[in-house]
């Protein structure tokens, strides 16, 4: 029998995309979550990309998103359809920065973007500050999924990284800074029938 953090991490992985009105890029890993979400863009799933983080700490691979603005405008994305949050200094600032965006812009579904280690912990922190929200705001998850897991970069492989995710969401569990896993599974249930209805 499947426990329920296996279930939650299949359906992560699995998550139906759908066209939202923006895709959030969340600051981390160096520069590899950019390609997936202007590849998301151009195919397009969203006709915003809020780019999420103002932590700067190269050793952690927290760079700055506008360092890579050049590459968003290479690929034709209007400047018009980039908004830059950098107030945010951890995944749980980025989710209350953007549930702000997402409210003044009348947002009601976005994309998640992360890598696959980091999605799981993403997911669940946003789920957390969305649901306490009066706004019925839509989190579709679209983890980066073609990086190697093993191979070293400065902050470490991913595949170091995500024991480590799953440590810190016991640790965010127990301050209430994140959802859990039930909450996240009967979440993705209700998606589904949103969905198919």
């Amino acid at each position: 029998m499947l426990s329920e953090r296996e279930i939650f991490i299949a359906l992560v992985d699995n998550d139906f995309l759908q066209i939202s009105d923006a895709i959030v890029l969340l600051e981390g890993d160096g520069p590899f979550r950019i390609k997936h979400a202007i590849e998301l863009f151009t195919g397009g799933w969203a006709k915003n990309i809020l780019l999420s983080g103002g932590n700067i700490n190269f050793a952690y691979g927290s760079y700055p998103l506008t360092m890579f603005l050049p590459e968003f405008y290479n690929k034709d994305i209007p400047k018009k359809s980039i908004i830059c949050e950098s107030v945010s200094q951890n995944t749980r600032e980025q989710a209350i920065e953007t549930l702000k965006i997402a409210i003044a812009k009348k947002w009601k579904k976005i994309i998640l973007v992360a890598s696959a280690y980091h999605q799981y912990r993403a997911y669940l922190t946003f789920l957390s500050v969305f649901l306490k929200s009066d706004e019925q705001i839509t989190i579709i998850n679209s983890p980066v999924k073609q990086l190697s897991w093993f191979s070293k970069n400065e902050w470490g492989d991913r595949y170091e990284l995500l024991f480590q995710e799953f440590k810190k969401i016991e640790q965010y569990r127990m301050k209430g800074h994140i959802a859990s896993y039930q909450e996240a599974i009967e979440y993705q249930r209700w998606k589904e029938r949103e969905l198919v209805s």
